[in-house]
């Protein structure tokens, strides 16, 4: 069974957060979140209060995951950003070539890392320019290699597919839009 970490801190976008736990967990990818600090409770960028799974200072072995996850959202970027225990993490996934998506103001977290040199890469509006060792692309997502990156909340639900498609495969991703009923959204906005 494939799984990912997402991480979480004080000001965490819920959206793309609670977005992508969801629709990992309905395909049956676990999808353990975590807090940056020493506590479980961790509250959004819009007051909603969540319990992590767990705590980073309990990931000691990430040979388990498949996968990290970087929600957007301030100051919840900032804060993963700033982490040196984060930092070394995304370039642990990277160097072992695991999926690593960050979503909104998420890719800052990766431009620290180091890991976007010569990688397109997309974030929220406004962050093209704390991306600057990346080829920035105005989409809703990008993946480069093992990264994913994505534009901002109304797109967590391309995000989290995307997602899914590199950890279990198109025909989960598939069956997904149609379980979340985003094909026939989709189909109607095209009428």
């Amino acid at each position: 069974m494939k799984k990912i970490l997402l991480l979480l801190a004080e000001g965490f976008e819920e959206v793309e957060a609670f977005t992508v736990i969801d629709y990992l967990r309905r395909v049956d990818i676990i999808a353990d979140t975590c807090s940056i600090k020493d506590d479980k409770s961790v509250q959004g960028t819009h007051g909603i209060i969540v319990e992590t799974d767990k705590v980073l200072g309990e990931i000691n072995d990430t040979k388990n995951y498949d996968g990290l996850v970087i929600p957007g959202g301030m100051p919840g970027a900032t804060n993963l950003r700033d982490n040196n225990k984060v930092i070394e993490l995304v370039k642990e996934f990277n160097e072992r070539e695991k999926i690593i998506g960050a979503i909104c103001a998420g890719p800052i977290v990766l431009q620290r890392a180091g890991i976007l040199k010569g990688k397109e890469v997309t974030s929220y509006p406004g962050f093209e320019n704390d991306l600057r060792e990346g080829i920035y692309k105005e989409k809703l997502v990008v993946q480069d290699e093992n990264i994913i990156t994505a534009r901002g909340p109304a797109v967590a639900v391309y995000f989290a597919l995307k997602l899914v498609e590199n950890l279990v495969g198109v025909e989960k991703e598939q069956s997904l839009r149609k379980d979340i009923l985003l094909d026939m959204v989709e189909e109607n906005i095209r009428k």
